[in-house]
């Protein structure tokens, strides 16, 4: 039987011997047709095959001239769609070649390295896999586990593409706080204690008493921006969370949303303060006893190493409880419950969202200092002592100072509040989908269903 390896002409296969009605070999007694008589065919093997055969390892048509009455064949198709490419000689698609598969070495058809028609791998018609199909991305992030500058871009995109949502609630706040701040220190709040602290000739009583005037100064001004905090990272963590889906969100719908949690938002943030200042007056609070009762160096380098000490441990406890304003706001959750998410959350992944946190904490201070700084010194020159006697704190804070910079103040609050309190959102959302696989969850709320979401 002829196996000639190669590609054989349409309707005709090797044969064993002669077809019906075929003429037989020629016998002693008759002659061999004459070579030049019409439709005569030499006797040779594989007389049933083309007598123009490519060489081994091609996949292709023979080329020459059509006969009469007889279109050309079409090209050889090249490598994608269709036909795979030329092997490497010895191979061929007639037989199989090489140690991984069919015409070449490597595993694949038509060319080494698998795959249909290309080299590379098992890559589908043409080409390779190209990876897993991109994640579904409805909103502001993908649907995946997020890098850092993915949960950057995230907050910075939710500010801009909902720009009058976001900078509508971070102006409105802004503008609350601010107001009521200015009123106090300007009808309420006494500032003669920074003159009493800067006067090297003030006696002991009149610096006792600057140092609490000026602390409950500190502590009623940090209270009211507290509570504009609050509000604000309340109603974004809303408009966040949509976000992330696509969805748009007004501001009073996430006012309806945010509202039954806000003043467990409230308490949860204060707790938390009232457990970074326990740390830390328990870290000073021994060299504070060994200064008052015996004195010298030794009770005040006690205190700073306490104060140390309880900073670290505040700073620690903060970052494990940091995601507990997302999870009290998203899941509805009660304060001690939003607590313990935060922290199973957190587990095994501190360093990276006390990074991420704090790199976002330094953006946004930053780009609000460029704007708060000139308004600052803008309104020290309009004032009546000038820059000179604010720089060394002996200028008058009128009411010149005080509106100028609090402008200053509203327009880095409406920066500062959109970007901390989306990357804190969009870093809960992404610790979820790394252990909690919400990813999928998200993608069929979103109506993106259909796509896989990459991991």
């Amino acid at each position: 039987m002829n196996d000639t390896p190669g590609w054989a002409s349409p309707g005709s296969a090797p044969s064993d011997g002669p077809g019906p009605g075929a003429p037989g070999p020629a016998g002693p007694d008759q002659p061999a047709p004459p070579a030049d008589r019409p439709g005569a065919e030499p006797t040779s093997p594989g007389t049933k095959w083309s007598k123009e055969q490519p060489p081994p390892g091609q996949w292709s048509a023979p080329t020459g001239p059509a006969a009469p009455g007889q279109a050309p064949p079409p090209p050889p198709p090249g490598p994608g769609w269709g036909a795979p490419p030329p092997g490497p000689p010895g191979g061929g698609y007639g037989g199989y070649r090489g140690p991984g598969g069919y015409g070449g070495p490597g595993g694949g058809y038509g060319g080494p390295g698998g795959g249909y028609g290309a080299p590379g791998g098992h890559g589908g018609w043409g080409g390779g896999w190209g990876g897993p199909p991109p994640a579904a991305k409805p909103g502001v992030i993908p649907l995946r586990p997020l890098g850092v500058g993915e949960i950057l871009d995230g907050a910075v995109s939710t500010m801009r593409t909902y720009w009058r949502t976001v900078l509508g609630i971070s102006l409105t706040v802004a503008i609350f706080t601010e107001v009521i701040v200015v009123l106090l220190q300007g009808l309420v709040l006494d500032n003669t204690g920074t003159e009493a602290l800067n006067d090297p000739d003030a006696t002991l009583s009149e610096l006792g008493d600057a140092l609490a005037d000026t602390t409950i100064n500190s502590g009623v001004i940090f209270l009211i921006s507290l509570i504009g905090t609050v509000l604000a990272t309340a109603l974004l963590t809303t408009v966040t969370s949509r976000a992330v889906l696509g969805r748009r969100v007004t501001t009073g719908e996430a006012w309806r949303d945010a509202r039954p949690q806000v003043l467990k938002l409230f308490g949860l943030i204060l707790l938390l303060i009232l457990i970074a200042a326990g740390l830390l007056t328990a870290g000073m609070t021994p060299g504070l006893i060994i200064t008052a009762t015996a004195g010298g160096e030794a009770g005040v380098a006690l205190s700073a190493l306490g104060f140390m000490a309880g900073g670290i441990v505040a700073i620690w406890l903060w970052v494990r409880f940091s995601l507990a304003s997302p999870a009290l706001m998203l899941e509805k959750q009660g304060i001690k419950k939003a607590m313990g998410r935060s922290v199973k959350l957190v587990r095994g992944s501190w360093w990276r969202v006390f990074g991420i946190q704090l790199l976002a904490t330094v953006i946004a201070n930053v780009v609000a200092s460029i704007i708060v700084i000139p308004f600052t010194f803008l309104a020290a020159a309009l004032g009546g002592d000038g820059i000179g006697g604010f720089l060394e704190g002996t200028g008058d804070l009128g009411w010149t100072f005080l509106v100028v910079s609090g402008i200053g103040s509203v327009i880095g609050s409406m920066i500062t509040f959109p970007i901390t309190a989306g990357v804190t959102v969009l870093l809960y959302i992404d610790q979820r989908i790394r252990r909690e696989a919400l990813d999928l969850e998200l993608a069929r709320a979103a109506g993106a269903s259909g796509a896989v979401p990459g991991s």
